[in-house]
């Protein structure tokens, strides 16, 4: 896979990761298994689509996911997120159901979440790619030097953002983060992640929504039109 698509925005940021060996492997391993026949998902051309939605100088909340869904047609470069003809994930399904009691916001009739990315909501996960039914087969491939990156330089911006942990992996990638640790400019949430799994021991009921907003609001960033 080349890299030569990093949205310009970025592009200054994650120079060193996309300079890395790791990232030199990533890309010469992700080719091979392409040419080796593995369906990967996304497709090329929407793998780096969190960055592209989300430019960095917008960025005002970061929320983090593990990796793309691995089933057909449903990953399309946006942690959380499926195309508008896709059935919904149970995650996001529960995600909607805390958006609905946290802001009283109807359950929308499809699981695409442009509409967040696009106001400033960079919805990234670990691994940008996996291979077509087996979950985390990517993890540990090089995409962290990338996305660790991504999340170091929204973490660096002079304006508050925040940032959404949900779940043990989530949080455990966000305390890599220098940037993110020593901040206090920032605003973090931590909860559980909105899996069937785990949602009822601590996501439902968290309120990240109104808290997220009501933090933009108050250093002068706007609210997200959830």
């Amino acid at each position: 896979m080349a890299f030569d698509s990093v949205p310009d925005s970025w592009r200054e940021a994650l120079a060193p990761a996309l300079a890395a060996p790791e990232t030199r492997r990533l890309a010469g391993w992700l080719a091979a298994e392409e040419a080796a026949g593995k369906p990967v998902f996304p497709p090329r051309g929407l793998r780096l689509r969190a960055l592209e939605l989300t430019p960095l100088d917008s960025v005002k909340i970061v929320i983090l996911g593990q990796d793309p869904y691995h089933g057909p047609g449903q990953a399309h470069g946006l942690a959380f997120s499926v195309p508008e003809d896709a059935k919904m994930p149970p995650s996001l399904v529960n995600i909607y159901k805390e958006l609905a009691s946290d802001l009283g916001i109807a359950r929308p009739a499809h699981g695409n979440l442009d509409h967040w990315a696009r106001q400033g909501v960079l919805l990234l996960n670990s691994s940008l790619t996996v291979e077509a039914g087996l979950a985390g087969s990517h993890a540990r491939r090089g995409w962290d030097a990338i996305t660790d990156a991504a999340v170091a330089a929204a973490a660096a911006r002079r304006e508050p953002s925040v940032f959404i942990l949900w779940g043990n992996h989530a949080q455990a990638k966000a305390a890599r983060i220098p940037e993110l640790a020593d901040s206090g400019r920032h605003l973090v949430l931590k909860s559980v992640h909105p899996s069937p799994l785990s949602a009822h021991r601590g996501f439902f009921g968290s309120k990240p929504f109104s808290q997220a907003n009501a933090f933009l609001e108050v250093h002068g960033r706007g609210p997200v039109a959830w």
